[in-house]
C-alpha cells in the first residue's frame, strides 16, 4: 500500500514553534480518532520555513485531508 505525506507549511520567525505545535495537534487528532499513522514530525526547509507533516496510508488520506486541510501532499 502506498504511503502519503500530508504537509503544512509555516513561515516566519515563529515557524519552528508553530510547526511543532501543529505536529502535536496532528498526533492528538490521530489518537482521538483512532487513525493509523507512520510518522509525525517537522522539517526545516530554511530558517524562515518549517513544515509539519504526517505520513499515512493512501486509504486513510481522505479522512486526514478533509478534516485537517493540509497545504499539500506527496508520495512518501
Amino acid at each position: 500500500m502506498r504511503k502519503i505525506k500530508l504537509i503544512w507549511d509555516f513561515r516566519g520567525l515563529d515557524a519552528m514553534e508553530t510547526a511543532r505545535h501543529h505536529a502535536r495537534h496532528l498526533k492528538e487528532f490521530s489518537i482521538k480518532e483512532n487513525l493509523h499513522f507512520y510518522e509525525i514530525d517537522i522539517q526545516e526547509r530554511n530558517p524562515m520555513l518549517y513544515c509539519a507533516f504526517i505520513t499515512v496510508n493512501e486509504s486513510d488520506m481522505k479522512v486526514f485531508r478533509d478534516a485537517l486541510q493540509p497545504h499539500r501532499g506527496e508520495l512518501a
